[in-house]
C-alpha cells in the first residue's frame, strides 16, 4: 500500500508541476495551437480506430458491389445514399471509410519516417559533435552533399534503386518499408546538424568533464549525460518533420511511386481520384485532399508552438 501511495504522490507532484509550467500555460494561451491540437489528437484517433468507427471495409473486395460506384455524397446531390456520406468511388469504394484507413496509413508511415530519421540523425550527430576531428568532417561533407538535392528527389533515388533490384512484385509486398526509409534518409540531416552543435557546446561542460575522470565510456557519456540536454531541440525538429514526411509518402504516392493502391494513403487515394475529376467525380479526390491539408497544417501549427514554447529567448 506504500508503494501505491508513494506511486500516486509522484504522480501528483509531476501533475502540479506540469499544471504550473511555462510550457502548459503557453500551450493554453494559444487559441490557435488548443485547435490545432483537438484537430491533430481527433484525426489520429479517427484514424487508428479506423477498423472499428469506419462504416465500411474499403479495401475487401468481397464487400465491394460495382453498382454502388460513383455514388455522390449525400449532402451535395439527391442521387446520394446515407450508407456512403461522402460518396464512393468507381469501384464502389466508400470514400470515408478510405480515408480513415488512408489516414491511418499516412501516418504509420510518418511516423515510422521520423522515427528513422531521428536515430540516424541523433546518432551520427553524437558521434561527430562528441568526437570530432576527421569523423566530424566525413559526416558533415556528406550531410552537406545531401542537403544539395531536395527529399523529395533522395526519396525517389533510393526508391528507384531498390524498384531495379526487386520484382514488381516483391516490391509492392515490401512497399511501406521502402518509403519509410527512403524518407527516413532524406531528412536525417536536420537532426544530426542540431544534435551536433549542441553537443559540441554540452562536452565542454563541467558535468561531462567529471564522468570523463571516472572513467565512464564515451557511449555511456553521450547518451546517459549528453543526449537529455539535447531533446528539446530534436524534439521541434520532429514534430515539423511529421508533417513534412506525411507531404513527402503523398507525393510520392501522387506519382505512383509510394504506396500500391492495395495499400492507399491519402496521397493514392488523391491520385486515384484525380483520374476521375476531369468526369465530374470531384469528391473522390477533393475529400482525402482536405483531410491531408487539415492534418498537415494542424501538426505545423503544432511544431511552430513547440519551437517558440522551448525557445528561452522568447519566455
Amino acid at each position: 500500500m506504500a508503494d501505491h501511495s508513494a506511486d500516486r504522490s509522484a504522480l501528483g507532484d509531476w501533475l502540479h508541476r506540469a499544471a504550473d509550467s511555462d510550457i502548459w500555460w503557453s500551450f493554453k494561451s494559444s487559441s490557435l495551437t488548443v485547435v490545432a491540437a483537438a484537430a491533430t489528437l481527433f484525426i489520429v484517433v479517427v484514424a487508428f480506430l479506423s477498423p472499428v468507427l469506419a462504416p465500411h471495409t474499403p479495401f475487401d473486395p468481397a464487400t465491394l458491389s460495382l453498382s454502388d460506384g460513383l455514388k455522390p455524397p449525400v449532402l451535395v446531390s439527391d442521387d446520394g445514399d446515407w450508407s456512403f456520406p461522402l460518396g464512393t468511388d468507381d469501384q464502389g469504394r466508400d470514400v470515408l471509410s478510405s480515408i480513415m484507413y488512408g489516414t491511418r496509413l499516412s501516418l504509420e508511415v510518418g511516423f515510422a519516417s521520423v522515427v528513422v530519421a531521428m536515430l540516424i540523425g541523433i546518432t551520427l550527430g553524437l558521434v561527430s559533435g562528441y568526437f570530432g576531428s576527421a569523423v566530424d568532417a566525413v559526416i558533415m561533407r556528406i550531410a552537406d552533399v545531401q542537403l544539395t538535392f531536395p527529399a523529395i528527389l533522395v526519396a525517389l533515388l533510393i526508391d528507384g534503386v531498390v524498384r531495379g533490384l526487386i520484382s514488381v512484385q516483391r516490391h509492392d509486398e515490401v512497399a511501406i518499408f521502402v518509403i519509410v526509409g527512403a524518407i527516413g534518409l532524406s531528412f536525417w540531416v536536420q537532426y544530426a546538424r542540431t544534435v551536433r552543435g549542441s553537443v559540441m557546446v554540452e562536452k565542454g561542460k563541467e558535468y561531462v568533464q567529471a564522468a570523463r575522470v571516472i572513467g565512464l565510456s564515451p557511449v555511456l557519456i553521450m547518451v546517459r549525460h549528453v543526449l537529455p540536454n539535447v531533446t528539446g531541440p530534436v524534439l521541434v525538429i520532429a514534430t515539423i518533420n511529421l508533417g513534412l514526411a506525411i507531404i513527402t509518402e503523398a507525393t510520392l504516392s501522387f506519382l505512383g511511386v509510394g504506396l500500391p493502391s492495395t495499400e492507399p494513403s491519402l496521397g493514392t487515394l488523391i491520385r486515384i481520384g484525380n483520374e476521375l475529376l476531369q468526369s465530374g467525380e470531384w469528391w473522390i479526390t477533393v475529400f482525402p485532399g482536405i483531410t491531408l491539408a487539415a492534418l498537415v497544417l494542424a501538426v505545423n501549427l503544432l511544431g511552430d508552438w513547440l519551437r517558440d514554447a522551448l525557445n528561452p529567448k522568447l519566455r
